[in-house]
């Protein structure tokens, strides 16, 4: 009986530790960093500014401020409030953020290379393109991206928020070493917000498949895609759930024991449903596009944070 009894308690204990092992982290730090326009709620998000820019940092926690400390390099400061300033040199700093009896977070801020460096369609040997020479509609966000980030063979691996990597974001075009991205915060906390989402409904799965991410105007006229394509300013993933089995294409999200457009639909109706029941994600409204395979990729879901809300 005590043998049995050992052995039910070790497989409990086994049950216990598996479980936990394949929880889903999301990697919230239980308060909000600002940096400068751009914020964050966890323990790990990049930003991205250009050469010189001075931006504000901030941490918040249920609408009161919080005391921190801030460690750039060597150097380390308490303070409510603080005021960084960028390198004249493109590249990437990072910045460890530690508020009062909270977790530390990690802030990494990109310093891009600015619009002007792109010299006859190319900036440094990579392709760009022309952006659009009106604004769409007149919309800020359609007017050209300010700056664009460097990746390299050694960056490009690296996290940019707690399950989403630079190289998921790069375009398809080729090309060799360095390459260009632009980039959005806003876009990497609502990919983590949606990843959470899909974790919590009982998808498990670490990050999502991003078929594509940025697009160079180039690239993007090459496909023949829309004038006016959100993923040529950096704001916008065409993802699907490829986990089981790892194979390129959507998984059997409504267990049918099919893969088509009604897993696409399944994810789709996920995420629209999570925007109507999280209050804290509506900031970052903007499209949500569901589309079915062809010869050329399996189904997948459109997300982007146009600043408007669309959907297709």
């Amino acid at each position: 009986m005590y043998s049995k009894l050992v052995k039910v308690c070790f497989s409990l204990l086994c049950l216990c530790v598996c479980a936990k092992s394949l929880a889903f982290e999301t990697g919230r730090s239980g308060y909000v960093i600002s940096v400068g326009q751009g914020k964050t709620e966890y323990t790990l998000m990049s930003f991205f500014v250009l050469p010189e820019k001075t931006v504000d940092i901030n941490v918040v926690k249920n609408g009161k401020a919080l005391p921190f400390t801030i460690a750039q390099d060597t150097i380390s400061e308490q303070v409510t409030s603080f005021k960084w300033k960028a390198p004249a040199t493109p590249g990437m700093k990072t910045l460890v953020v530690q508020p009062k009896g909270e977790l530390a977070s990690t802030v990494q801020i990109f310093v891009m290379h600015p619009m002007a460096q792109v010299k006859n369609k190319k900036l440094n040997g990579y392709t760009i393109g022309e952006y659009p020479k009106e604004a769409y509609k007149g919309l800020d966000n359609y007017k050209p991206p300010v700056g664009f980030v460097e990746v390299t063979k050694a960056n490009q691996d690296m996290l940019v928020s707690p399950h989403y990597t630079l190289k998921q974001f790069l375009c398809k075009q080729s090309s060799g070493y360095p390459k260009y991205v632009v980039l959005q915060t806003r876009l990497l906390r609502k990919l983590e917000y949606i990843t959470e989402a899909v974790n919590r409904e009982g998808i498990a799965m670490e990050s999502f498949t991003i078929m594509s991410g940025y697009r160079t105007p180039f690239y993007n006229a090459a496909i023949k895609n829309k004038k006016y394509s959100r993923h040529q300013w950096g704001g916008a993933a065409d993802i699907f759930v490829d986990e089981n089995p790892k194979d390129g294409v959507m998984d059997d999200l409504n267990k049918d024991g099919k893969v088509n457009v009604d897993d696409a639909t399944f994810l789709w109706d996920m995420v629209e449903k999570f925007y109507r029941e999280a209050p804290d994600y509506k900031h970052l409204i903007g499209g949500l596009g569901l589309y079915q395979a062809n010869a050329a990729h399996g189904p997948f879901v459109h997300v982007d944070v146009r600043g408007y809300r669309a959907r297709w």
